[in-house]
């Protein structure tokens, strides 16, 4: 799981894993629609594949990049026991927050 944060961690790689949520597409694709060179596109690409993000196919003459959902299943099923705590933390961050905003201001 910490190679999905450490990859997901770089806004590039993150913007293409959002465009991959689309559907798969090949490398001089995603480098348009990202306005990004193809090399610099393509090691992005490595980074994905190497923590299981992305994969590849052979599309015709192209090779097409898609999503692996294991490491994203990963990922949510870590947040959602995180979640419990983020709730019990908010109510409290929001129970002091009623209490400052009810205690009367002073007067200059």
């Amino acid at each position: 799981m910490y190679k999905t944060f450490s990859a997901l961690a770089e806004p590039n790689r993150l913007r293409i894993v959002e465009l991959l949520s689309e559907r798969p597409q090949p490398v001089g694709e995603i480098a348009a629609r990202l306005r990004l060179r193809q090399p610099q596109v393509s090691k992005h690409l490595r980074v994905l594949a190497e923590a299981g993000l992305v994969d590849r196919r052979p599309a015709a003459q192209q090779r097409l990049y898609y999503l692996q959902a294991e490491p994203l299943r990963q990922l949510e099923s870590w947040l959602q026991r995180l979640r419990p705590s983020w709730g019990e933390r908010l109510d409290v961050l929001d129970a002091l927050l009623n209490e400052i905003q009810a205690k009367p201001k002073d007067k200059p």
